[in-house]
């Protein structure tokens, strides 16, 4: 009981830290009344379409959470519909208030990072990483707390109740994926919306006022990337803590209690971790933001160490299970750094890109997608000599089934600086909005070339999450595909140890799992495309009155805002109705060894596809700043046209599909693990 008093007061504790950073930033300059103007329509419009987005997520859930516990009914299991559904429910309501706190900070600290820049560049990264850290904090802290709540409330039988909790992990990646995806069809449709038009027909520059679509553009930085993002990694630190913990129960024997626990102690002692790095953020004025960032991240990374080496010693008491720790730590730097040279405009993939666009748009193109199908390979190799090592780990520590638990544990470790890492991604929306509300107000020339830079800081920390979040869904896969055998064990009372393949209905359910991914993908581009077209016409139409593009009138932003809002949401249901309906469909159908196939190649084909959309979207986003930074002769030529373009292209794949994808692989695996009664 005191290693669960011991997580929960951490976690209160930095919730207090987060507090503490929201007084911060909340007390900063606001800027000009230009500027608050600009500000308040951003947050009124992105407060506007969370509120209808939830409540449309909000009927899903309550439906699906009915079907559910029916269908466990009908089927002769009372106990587990009513657990489960109940458990469902408080994970969907976590997530939701993950990605609502996520989008409220980063709408307010939006203007009082615009207005730090008068005191400098410094002052601005250190407001910006603070609000960011706010996010990060709250979201991992409820993470920990949602899982504790549930333990506790299911708690009679301490070894069944990881089991028993499975149903919060569905829940929040359920809300999950609706939030991100729906999120990311809004940011990108408005983008897309305002770059072709604003951009290419017009010829008038980014975040101008004169551009109708403007403010949805930038509303959907907060809605996509920060209530997004925030929702998708609430569900991957709590599908995984749970994942881990039914992997302690294995282990119940040899650790008692504490190979259950250690997942949460251990997650705890990374909040500390990345408190300390957000405090060791701090920029001088002609340093490179990034360097101030990445300074924090290796801070955290060597506090989180650590203590993983005390929580481990105190509560396994074997070296061995430190070492697959450190493969996960060692695997997150190694996953930032790939990200980095595939997303940064220092490095050879974004500087091809940048010299392809000379040629135009279809070279531009190639080149954008030959670096995002190269970029699938590094990562792999990681992930896989990740696994093995973690696995090797385990074995050598003497423990049986230890080898399972190792690769749980670097499961664990790679999470360790999660906090920080959505602290990082948080920065970049707010970065940018910070860049509206500037070039909006009409700032002075000198503060906008300040935030041309945390602009393009903010694209590489919010490529650097998703790289980070792929490479913690690829470990995580492994770990609750594991659980899922055990579950599967557990239920038959018959060892499930091994699926094969040459098997009929397995190989089908493999197919099924890879094909699902396309054909979610597709859906989503789509779903994109449809709404962004929305926003061209009425662009386009604004556009016929010239007294919007001369000047004198002001456009009607929140038309665009309204219609981005409508078209997102009916969009974003078949996409997420298929990523849900599917699997089960499947496994009812062909049963639990097909499932476990299906959730196999799944996975593997989303750890790919994601890495693929991440990498190539960041990659075409940043090849287009660099030209506009000067290279290849800068803004209003034809390669900076042919840039565009590659970024147009490339932004539904880094801010829709990759991040959903990322969601999807452990909706799959949330999935498999709670309706696993039903497949049998």
């Amino acid at each position: 009981m005191y290693m669960l008093l011991l997580v929960f007061a951490i976690s209160i504790a930095a919730l207090l830290v987060a507090l503490y950073f929201a007084w911060y930033v909340l007390k900063q300059d606001s800027g000009t009344p230009k500027m608050q103007e600009v500000a308040l329509a951003i947050k009124e419009g992105a407060e506007a379409f969370l509120k209808r987005q939830y409540t449309t997520i909000a009927i899903f859930t309550i439906a699906l959470a009915i079907i559910m516990a029916g269908a466990y009914w009908l089927t002769g299991h009372p106990d587990v519909a009513t657990y489960t559904g109940a458990s469902f429910l408080v994970g969907a309501f976590c997530s939701a208030i993950a990605g609502i706190i996520g989008m409220y900070i980063s709408v307010r600290t939006n203007i009082k990072t615009a207005a730090a820049l008068k005191e400098g560049s410094a002052k601005a990264v250190e407001v910006a990483i603070r609000g960011g850290a706010v996010s990060g904090l709250t979201i991992v802290s409820m993470s920990l707390l949602g899982v504790l709540f549930v333990y506790y409330l299911f708690g009679a039988n301490p070894q069944e109740t990881p089991f028993m909790i499975v149903g919060f992990g569905f829940g929040a990646s359920f809300v999950a994926l609706f939030a991100q995806l729906g999120g990311g069809i809004y940011t990108k449709a408005a983008d897309v919306g305002a770059d072709l038009v604003g951009k290419i027909e017009a010829g008038i520059p980014e975040d101008d006022a004169r551009n109708p679509a403007v403010i949805a553009d930038l509303v959907g930085d907060n809605v996509g990337d920060c209530a997004g993002r925030g929702a998708d990694l609430f569900e991957s630190t709590a599908a995984e803590n749970i994942g881990a913990m039914i992997l302690g129960v294995a282990l119940f024997p040899v650790f008692g209690m504490n190979g259950v626990l250690f997942p949460l102690v251990a997650r705890s002692f990374g909040l500390i971790a990345s408190i300390i790095g957000i405090f060791a953020v701090r920029a001088s004025e002609n340093e490179d933001p990034m360097r101030a960032l990445d300074r924090g991240y290796y801070v955290a990374s060597v506090i989180a160490a650590g203590l993983f080496y005390v929580a481990t010693m105190w509560m396994l008491g074997n070296v061995w299970f430190f070492y697959a720790g450190m493969v996960g730590i060692i695997l997150s730097i190694l996953f930032v750094l790939t990200t980095q040279y595939y997303t940064e405009h220092w490095f050879r993939p974004v500087k091809s890109i940048a010299h392809a666009s000379q040629t135009g748009p279809a070279t531009n193109l190639i080149s954008g997608f030959s670096v995002a199908l190269e970029s699938t390979a590094i990562p792999v190799v990681l992930i896989s000599v990740g696994l093995i090592v973690a696995f090797k780990c385990g074995e050598l520590s003497g423990v049986p089934n230890g080898g399972l638990y190792g690769t749980a544990i670097a499961t664990m470790g790679m999470l360790a600086t999660c906090a920080y890492i959505l602290a990082m991604d948080t920065f970049g929306p707010i970065a940018d909005n910070a860049g509206g509300i500037i070039e909006m107000s009409g700032a002075p020339k000198e503060m906008r070339q300040k935030i041309d830079r945390l602009d393009a800081v903010g694209n590489t920390t919010k490529a650097l999450t998703k790289g980070y979040a792929i490479g913690s869904a690829a470990l995580a896969a492994f770990l609750l595909f594991s659980a899922y055998m055990d579950e599967v064990t557990k239920l038959t009372g018959q060892a499930f140890k091994t699926v094969n393949i040459a098997h009929v209905n397995v190989f089908v359910g493999a197919m099924l799992g890879a094909m699902l991914i396309f054909l979610f993908s597709g859906f989503a581009l789509r779903a994109v495309s449809e709404t962004a077209q929305y926003i061209i016409e009425e662009v386009r139409r604004q556009f016929k009155d010239k007294d919007i593009l001369a000047g004198k009138k002001k456009p009607d932003y929140a038309k665009c805002v309204d219609i981005t809002t409508v078209g997102a949401l009916k969009n974003m249901v078949i996409p997420g109705a298929i990523a849900v309906l599917f699997p089960i469909f499947v496994g009812a159908v062909l049963k639990y060894e097909a499932m476990a196939a299906f959730l196999m190649v799944g996975t593997i084909s989303g750890v790919l596809m994601a890495t693929l959309m991440n990498n190539g979207g960041g990659a075409w986003d940043n090849a287009k700043k660099h030209i506009e930074s000067g290279a290849h002769g800068g803004k209003h030529t034809d390669a900076h046209r042919a840039a565009i373009v590659g970024d147009t292209v490339g932004d539904p794949f880094k801010d829709t599909v990759g991040p959903s994808i990322h969601v999807l692989i452990k909706l799959l695996a949330t999935i498999t693990l709670v309706l696993a009664p039903l497949f049998l």
